[in-house]
């Protein structure tokens, strides 16, 4: 895993940056394990002016890798999707999930797309669980959109000193906002 990281984050440097963006953001919503932030960040800091860009990029890129990710959970459940869901670690839970999925709304596709937690697995299970196809493009480009906007805000506003803060606290900092979220949403539903 390592080296796999290591390889990914190399290609930031590469004359085909953006490219190899395109590939890591798309793949990575349907079954690549390493998140497109790894290349995004060195990206942005390299080239701050095309911040915006970059994040306009990995979101397109990851939303169209999405609808991969939705066809494999609707279409090859079995032959492929529940393999991957295996090998995250993910697949005895599937069935229980499926249960549970479609009540939630775009809950779990907005929390998954902000999150650390694994996009393709979402991606996947709403294919598999047959969520609206409309209701997963709109909360995906927010979802998407949201985190890739926020790293390269705050990198093109605060530079390299922010990137220890993004790559080791923005995940939990926007897990912690939506608990906070959905708690004041489940509050007013009880008052």
């Amino acid at each position: 895993m390592k080296r796999l990281y290591n390889w990914t984050l190399s290609l930031a440097d590469h004359p085909y940056a953006m490219w190899a963006l395109v590939l890591v953001a798309f793949a990575e919503s349907s079954f690549f394990p390493i998140p497109p932030d790894i290349l995004m960040i060195p990206m942005i800091i390299a080239r701050p002016n095309k911040a915006f860009l970059i994040a306009g990029v990995a979101m397109a890129a990851s939303v169209i890798g999405g609808l991969l990710g939705y066809a494999i959970g609707a279409l090859a459940f079995e032959q492929i999707g529940q393999p991957i869901l295996q090998a995250l670690g993910k697949g005895d839970a599937a069935a229980e999930f499926n249960e549970r999925f479609n009540d939630m709304g775009f809950w779990p596709v907005l929390i998954a797309g902000m999150t650390p937690f694994p996009y393709k697995v979402i991606t996947i299970m709403s294919g598999w669980t047959g969520m609206p196809l409309g209701t997963f493009i709109v909360t995906s480009i927010i979802a998407r959109g949201a985190r890739f906007f926020l790293v390269a805000g705050l990198l093109w506003k605060f530079g390299d000193p922010i990137r220890d803060f993004i790559e080791k606290r923005l995940g939990l900092a926007l897990s912690l906002f939506l608990v906070v979220l959905l708690g004041g949403f489940a509050l007013v539903k009880f008052i």
